[in-house]
């Protein structure tokens, strides 16, 4: 029996391993919804006008002390968009880079940078409140997910910056060409409309530039919760029973201790595929390498 459109769709889109398509469906549900409300203040089935109010208490406010009567607007605005090209080509883009980074790392690193981003960008534009130059921008708030795409777009051409990409009518161009005039194209409109946004932008932007760089360093970021936990470990007492005791009794000698060199390798695994990813004897020779530094 042939499967119907909408369960390949559903199987295709949403039981992927991308998050790429359930930030995009938050956007576009957002969006749907306070342009709901908008028509409904248009056909007179509304009196106060809900879709002003949704974007003024979803919205990133310039003002801490704003900010401090609604602080879900550090979650909600990435999220929220206005104006429908806007939101098309955010997605396109988050769509496009999103899946090319997801080519060269992995799920867990991409979900970090992106909210890690959101979150990083949020603090330094209610940071820059306090600057009064800043407070005389047209735009004293702010919404869409640019910063996190601006990181998004600096990281993928710091990974790979002579990955090509074949455009229609303008031939073959690598990453770094497209992030350098997407990022100044973006600066340029975001800094005339917000002056503080445009700053917080290009330190988005930098934060994708530094994640790469000390991922290639061997430096995950993402990774620092696990590395946090693996060194607690060597701190903490732990009472083996028999069973526990002959499961690490491989390493018999101090010559069959697992050297530095191995220990290095199951740690970039662990930055490229997670902790699953290991195998049961390399989590042993994690585990006994952590009880053997104590």
């Amino acid at each position: 029996m042939k499967e119907s459109v909408l369960k390949t769709f559903w199987r295709d889109t949403y039981q992927s391993k991308s998050p790429i398509p359930f930030i995009i469906s938050v956007q576009v549900i957002i969006f749907v919804l306070i342009h709901l409300l908008d028509l409904l203040k248009e056909v007179n089935l509304l009196q106060v006008s809900l879709y002003a109010y949704a974007i003024d208490y979803l919205s990133l406010p310039l003002s801490l002390s704003q900010f401090v009567t609604q602080p879900w607007s550090i979650i909600t605005y990435p999220f929220l968009y206005t104006g429908l090209f806007q939101l098309l080509f955010d997605c396109l883009w988050l769509y496009w880079m999103g899946n090319i980074f997801l080519n060269f790392l992995n799920r867990r690193q991409f979900l970090f940078l992106y909210f890690s981003t959101a979150l990083l960008g949020a603090c330094l534009y209610l940071g820059l409140g306090f600057v009064p130059i800043l407070q005389n921008s047209v735009q004293l708030s702010f919404h869409t997910s640019t910063f996190a795409l601006g990181a998004l777009v600096a990281s993928v051409a710091t990974l790979a910056p002579r990955y090509e990409v074949r455009l229609l009518l303008l031939g073959s161009i690598s990453l770094k060409t497209i992030a350098l005039i997407y990022i100044c194209v973006e600066l340029v409109f975001t800094g005339l409309m917000n002056k503080a946004g445009g700053i917080s932008f290009l330190a988005a932007a930098g934060w994708g530039i530094l994640f790469i760089q000390s991922l290639n360093k061997g430096k995950d970021f993402s990774l620092l919760k696990l590395r946090k936990r693996i060194k607690k470990s060597k701190m903490k007492v732990v009472h083996q029973n028999k069973t526990t005791s002959t499961t690490y009794s491989s390493y018999k000698h101090v010559s069959d201790l697992p050297n530095q060199e191995e220990i290095d390798e199951i740690l970039d695994k662990i930055s490229v595929g997670g902790y699953e990813s290991l195998t049961s004897r390399e989590k042993e020779v994690l585990f006994k390498a952590s009880k053997d530094d104590k």
